[in-house]
């Protein structure tokens, strides 16, 4: 197989273009830097394609390494034949490598293999010429295979073995399973029945049925999940005249044969014991694995969103993270995240010390001016809520707002090692106060802390494979953050740590350096870190900002290696450092298109992305992707759910995204749905389509169920 002309036509791509990012990640580029800084090399291929490249690389070349095994293993065993070897080549799949080598491959003791044992297979072998006349008959040639001796005691037991024989051959013939593989997926139906007499949220497939190739990820998924805990019982069906009839076609020469009977009895038993069980397997394996990879890219797509909400920058905040029996932590932060002071308070029950829960809030607003509440949306949150609108009413001066953010993750980090360590006087429900606070002011700084699967933006996360999971996620955090770039003299060590060419150590050895010698004054100045090497330093730099270097390059998405070009250019329009620094360079863009811009790159001996990226830099040092997006929205009253009434329009906040709808925070503690079928008038095979986590919306509400807690929206209106 040729991988690069496979990865070319599979992505659309040109040979060489696909030649070229290869050799980049074979010599050990990261993904965000040849995204960000190799535009020319890969045709500017973004991050998202350049995942899937890699992805699709690696499962190349293990169909790739699994063939040498085969080819290996089969020529070991003297039966490797040309058409063998053709066969292995043009395999398409491991699972097609794999039925190639089902023959030779060592079996444990089948039905087939003891009747080999008993010396049948030279009756199987006679039964297969098919012949139309047998002299001596079939029954009686069968006789001399009889024997006490080797466990044959009569020529029906040398018939059925023969025919045992038969049936494993049939199953092991590569080329029929694939059809039967394909002819299964294509006619076969998946039915669903109840395993147990009670009640469960499976209950909507108790006795259903779908054809297989109709059948949506998410509801696999979820089938899957009942089968595993035992509320479901799952079987495919087809037809037994489509592949039995398919089968006899191409095993039977002869339905006239004499032989007949005994090689259609072996067809239908190989293919009802042997072959039907394992290509169902296989199939709901092939399924769920194509299930999960959907389910995946769906978490992955929110988590990116969720990731790249636009911070609320430049305000003071009190996170509130509420409870019951051991009262809600309250954590004041500083404009810069850093924690100013600490209470505990008991406005819920059982205690419910309103009065003194007032003036300790109260206090707190007045003493730090508080701009925003950011109130964590788990237990006890919504008596929390309506304590806070309360007491703001009273204090209306203040101008404070609040909001309800999701908690979802801060129990974790709060219990965590890095929690310990960046707070070790405070106690788990404190640490979780300050990160309810912070994931409002830069949530791509704090939830880079938690475990991405715990943040609670995906569906059947905990179903999917462990480590490919991880590795989606992984690289989604990986791209927000470099996408933004960190400043390396107030970075976490843990955010550090996804900065392109940065491993964990050499992040805590960027943090200790900056501990031990004060704040970085140049990029240049990384280099000086313990395990930051040349290739490191390539890798790292452009996402690293240093905003009080002297070079304003350093603040910048600029490439040192650009340095020389971006300074060129400026002096190419009479421009100076200063008037980067002070935001003067507004007609850049426009002097470098009028005199061409493939023209201008030429004669700075760059590429024309690299071009257009320098000068968007050069205009903007220092900004913030994020700043573009749509804030968060705060409040300053309370919603109910019983408040809710039908055709009520309301401004919303998108939770999460799945295959079916999307769940919009309306401010009642209860997320309502938006049923994929109410988010517009066009057809739209999935909600991504149209919405992402952390998008502001208009819906209305269609319907409300107080008792199940069921909101029904429509974006529609």
């Amino acid at each position: 197989m040729d991988i690069i002309k496979t990865l070319a036509e599979e992505f659309k791509l040109k040979e060489e273009q696909v030649k070229k990012t290869v050799e980049l990640i074979d010599g050990g580029d990261t993904i965000p830097f040849i995204a960000r800084y190799r535009k020319e090399v890969t045709g500017s291929l973004d991050d998202a394609v350049l995942r899937d490249l890699n992805d699709r690389l690696e499962y190349l070349r293990n169909i790739e390494k699994r063939k040498e095994e085969v080819k290996s293993l089969i020529e070991a065993q003297g039966n490797l034949t040309p058409e063998i070897e053709a066969a292995i080549l043009n395999a398409k799949t491991i699972t097609e490598v794999d039925d190639i080598y089902r023959p030779f491959r060592p079996k444990r003791k089948t039905r087939a293999s003891v009747a080999r044992e008993r010396g049948l297979e030279d009756l199987a072998k006679l039964l297969m010429e098919q012949r139309l006349e047998y002299t001596p008959s079939i029954e009686e040639s069968a006789e001399v295979f009889v024997s006490e001796e080797k466990g044959v005691p009569d020529v029906s037991a040398a018939l059925s073995g023969a025919c045992d024989i038969i049936a494993e051959e049939v199953s092991d013939n590569a080329e029929y399973r694939k059809a039967l593989r394909s002819q299964t997926f294509d006619y076969g139906v998946l039915n669903v029945t109840k395993a147990k007499e009670e009640d469960s949220v499976y209950a909507q497939y108790y006795e259903y049925s779908e054809p297989l190739k109709k059948i949506p990820g998410h509801r696999i998924l979820a089938i899957n999940r009942g089968e595993k805990e035992e509320f479901l019982k799952v079987s495919v069906e087809i037809s037994s005249d489509i592949v039995l009839n398919y089968l006899h076609n191409c095993v039977v020469t002869e339905p006239a044969s004499p032989a007949y009977k005994y090689v259609s009895a072996a067809i239908v038993d190989g293919y009802e014991r042997l072959i039907a069980p394992s290509i169902e397997r296989e199939i709901r394996n092939d399924m769920f694995d194509n299930a999960s990879e959907g389910a995946i890219k769906v978490f992955a797509d929110n988590l990116g969103h969720l990731l790249m909400q636009s911070p609320l920058k430049g305000k003071t905040v009190l996170g509130f993270d509420p409870g019951y029996v051991n009262g809600c932590k309250l954590a004041v932060v500083d404009k810069t995240g850093k924690v100013l002071d600490t209470a505990v308070i008991y406005p819920t029950k059982p205690r419910q010390r309103i009065e003194e829960a007032t003036r300790v809030v109260k206090g707190l607003i007045r003493k730090h001016h508080v701009d925003v509440i950011s109130i964590g949306n788990g237990t006890a949150s919504k008596e929390s809520e309506i304590f806070i609108a309360g007491l703001l009413k009273e204090i209306p001066e203040a101008n404070c707002k609040y909001i309800v953010v999701n908690e979802a993750g801060a129990s974790i980090y709060s219990a965590s090692k890095l929690a310990t360590e960046e707070f070790p006087d405070f106690d788990v429900m404190q640490r979780s106060a300050v990160s309810i606070a912070r994931r409002l002011q830069d949530p791509l700084a704090e939830l880079v802390k938690i475990d991405p699967k715990s943040i609670g933006v995906g569906q059947y996360q905990h179903d999917m494979k462990p480590a490919r999971l991880d590795t989606a996620l992984t690289g989604v955090v990986e791209d927000c953050v470099n996408s933004v770039g960190v400043d390396v003299n107030t970075a976490s060590h843990s955010l550090l740590a996804y900065i392109a060419g940065i491993n964990a150590t050499s992040a805590k050895n960027i943090v200790k350096y900056r501990e031990e010698n004060g704040e970085f004054t140049s990029r240049a100045q990384i280099k000086k870190v313990p395990r930051i090497g040349d290739k490191a330093f390539e890798q790292c730099a452009g996402f690293l900002r240093v905003p009080d270097s002297k070079e304003i390059l350093d603040n910048t998405g600029v490439h040192p290696e650009s340095y020389d070009a971006a300074k060129a250019l400026l002096e190419m329009f009479g421009y100076t450092v200063d008037d980067v620094r002070q935001g003067q360079l507004r007609n850049l863009r426009a002097q470098v298109n009028k005199s061409g811009t493939g023209k201008v790159a030429e004669k700075l001996g760059i590429g024309e992305p690299t071009l257009i990226d320098i000068i968007g830099e050069l205009e903007k040092p220092g900004r913030d992707v994020r700043d573009s997006l749509p804030p968060p929205i705060l409040r300053d009253d309370i919603l109910d759910l019983e408040d809710l009434k039908p055709d009520m329009v309301l401004t919303g906040t998108v939770r999460n995204v799945i295959d079916f709808g999307a769940f919009v925070d309306i401010g009642v503690h209860q997320d309502g749905l938006v049923h994929i079928s109410q988010i517009c008038d066009k057809y739209i095979k999935h909600p991504s389509e149209v919405l992402s986590v952390g998008d502001i919306v208009k819906v209305k509400v269609l319907s409300v169920d107080v008792k199940k807690k069921r909101i029904s929206l429509s974006m529609k209106l």
